[in-house]
């Protein structure tokens, strides 16, 4: 397999064991992010009720995920060819644009928190930067050099984050609960909460089927992606939640230092960097070739993995604006989700997987701008902010869905020639 394969994967390549792609999406979920998600809960919600709208979130947000997941067996294509189906290529383009540059912040944010971690256990406040330029490295050098060894990687590595994983619980588990447990006044209501967490497990939505086109069956690549995400961030969230109660306050460093983990916690935090950003980086290179099909392969990973390791070295001021950001990610990607889902379930249609890369074939037409994605991809975004107080997610998801699945009847799916009416 090629570092970064932008065409089809012929069938008879479609080997990848379904346990594979599970560690895939489990080592990419079992980072220091998914513990800061669970933490923007403090000091909002008791115990309880955190954990109740993490079980919530975390199933809504992987089913989502999962459910666009048998795609990359059916087409063989990368989630943004897939896209260029419900959005024309050049609407598919925005898209790959929007995974690009936030990309390049997922990267630099977990480089940081690592590098933060580790530098705390060898080398001081001084070599902190050094960990994140040599984590920052080493994860596109891995990619780098294709799926296989990423996965080789993931095979060694994710082991290795569940027994750190089970040792953070075991402590966390004995950390005391503060007398009466009142939630704080100024943290997130239950419905931002929601929409926080089920924000954060749709990020990976624009990875649906880069994956699982390696892998044979529809439905054991749909169950491997859930429970991927699922599993890990029902595990992982809350642990964050604790250990931020625990330090009073959201900061990884100051959250590992409170549970006390050392050593234990600066590698849970290094392996956890490496697996997502496999991942990240990989997904920045799809999305580079995508927009610019000559660019060389090892060009594409490695520009990804280094700008992204080079912004982490400029600041960390927007970690202060984490809640703020999966906001604005959920408003952008759950209407993408619904438009798919609307595209490929609901649509009229077959896809033709060789006309998604024609430069001039049905996919270009209207400058390769279709009319009904784009429009209902704008709605779901609109909706998703006007109902923020009550829950953006849901109504997003729904006005997204059915307003592609009106505008393409009337419209015509993407390739048509213009409205059918």
């Amino acid at each position: 397999m090629n570092a970064v394969e932008l065409g089809p994967v012929p069938p008879e390549r479609r080997t990848q064991p379904p346990f594979d792609l599970f560690l895939i999406f489990a080592g990419a979920n079992l980072v220091a992010t998914t513990l800061v998600t669970g933490a923007s809960l403090y000091p909002g919600f008791t115990t309880g009720a955190a954990l109740a709208v993490v079980v919530l979130g975390s199933i809504a947000g992987a089913a989502l995920v999962a459910a666009l997941a048998p795609l990359g067996p059916r087409l063989g294509v990368p989630s943004v060819v897939a896209a260029r189906a419900a959005l024309g290529t050049r609407g598919a383009g925005l898209v790959a644009v929007f995974l690009y540059v936030t990309n390049f912040a997922w990267i630099a944010i977990n480089n940081v928190i690592a590098g933060s971690a580790c530098a705390a256990i060898l080398g001081g406040p001084a070599s902190e930067r050094a960990w994140a330029v040599g984590l920052g490295i080493l994860a596109p050098a891995i990619v780098a050099g294709g799926p296989r060894l990423v996965a080789l990687a993931d095979r060694v590595a994710v082991p290795l984050l569940l027994v750190l994983g089970v040792a953070m619980t075991l402590v966390c588990l004995r950390l005391p609960a503060p007398g009466g447990e009142a939630p704080g006044a100024h943290g997130l209501s239950w419905i931002q909460g929601l929409d926080v967490v089920i924000g954060y497990q749709v990020s990976w939505i624009l990875m649906f089927a880069d994956y699982s086109r390696y892998t044979a069956s529809p439905r054991a690549g749909a169950v491997a992606v859930f429970l991927g995400l699922a599993v890990t961030s029902v595990w992982f969230m809350p642990l964050g939640f604790l250990a931020a109660r625990a330090a009073g306050r959201t900061d990884p460093g100051a959250m590992m230092a409170a549970v006390g983990l050392g050593a234990a916690g600066a590698g849970l935090l290094a392996l956890a960097t490496l697996t997502t950003n496999f991942v990240n980086v990989y997904l920045s290179a799809l999305a580079w070739k995508s927009l610019l099909p000559g660019a060389g392969e090892q060009a594409s990973v490695w520009i990804a993995g280094l700008v992204g390791a080079a912004l982490g070295l400029l600041s960390r001021a927007w970690l202060d604006r984490y809640v703020d950001f999966m906001l604005v990610l959920g408003g952008a990607l759950v209407p993408v989700g619904g438009v798919l889902l609307g595209r490929f379930f609901l649509g009229r249609g077959e896809v033709d997987v060789q006309a998604l890369y024609a430069r001039s074939g049905p996919y270009a037409r209207g400058r390769g701008f279709a009319v009904p994605g784009l429009l209902a991809w704008a709605l779901g975004a609109l909706v998703y902010y006007w109902a923020a107080p009550v829950g953006g997610t849901l109504p997003s998801l729904a006005a997204a869905l059915l307003g592609y699945a009106l505008l393409e009847r009337w419209w015509g799916p993407a390739g048509s020639a213009g409205p059918s009416r």
